[in-house]
């Protein structure tokens, strides 16, 4: 089963948003090109309440980005993004979303962030991704989405946990920080996830 995870490709992470990645939007052909190649394809969704707590502008004094602890792990205050109902937490008109079987929806819970598809960052409560992939029978999975070094790099490590075989489609990602992901790239090749560009897809 050959399965592919379209993780936050959002308005609110396209340039325009307000949490965009550079060049975000140059990834949506990319996948619209490869979905037809899997036999599954899910996605998951940033969805948070108004409310976050990872919003800046719910912490009186606090700017955009500033670092606080929030129920004992650090935790970066972001823009407001991906409110419920918003334009901003709507995936990306272009994004080819009919052969996308399941949608998982993460950030709920006003007090803790969730980076990764399977886990909030505590991991103490589970998207069901887990259990979804293993009742379809995937094995192998190929990542895509925004943002590379954030919501796609956890992502991909919770994957690893689960047991599951992990790839990074790389010409259908991209980061907040390059150097942050170069980095990151380093440690999930050395952690065994293959990183190819799309036309690898194909072979």
């Amino acid at each position: 089963m050959k399965t592919l995870v379209i993780v936050d490709v959002q308005n609110d992470f396209i340039p325009g948003g307000s949490l965009e990645v550079p060049d975000g939007d140059h990834i949506v052909p990319v996948i619209n090109r490869i979905m037809p190649e899997f036999d599954l394809v899910v996605a998951t969704q940033d969805w948070h309440p108004k409310d976050h707590m990872s919003f800046a502008s719910n912490h009186e004094g606090k700017k955009e980005f500033d670092k606080i602890q929030l129920d004992g792990m650090d935790q970066v205050l972001w823009p407001d993004h991906c409110v419920q109902n918003s334009a901003g937490a709507a995936f990306h008109d272009e994004l080819n979303m009919q052969p996308v079987e399941a949608i998982f929806r993460k950030g709920m819970d006003p007090g803790i962030d969730s980076y990764s598809g399977f886990y909030d960052n505590g991991h103490k409560k589970s998207t069901g991704l887990t259990g979804y992939l293993r009742e379809k029978g995937a094995e192998s999975i190929w990542f895509c989405g925004l943002a590379a070094d954030i919501c796609v790099y956890f992502t991909m490590k919770d994957a690893l946990k689960e047991g599951f075989k992990v790839h990074l489609v790389k010409d259908a990602t991209r980061p907040l920080e390059q150097e942050t992901f170069d980095n990151q790239l380093e440690e999930l090749r050395e952690k065994g996830v293959e990183v190819i560009e799309s036309s690898g897809i194909y072979k």
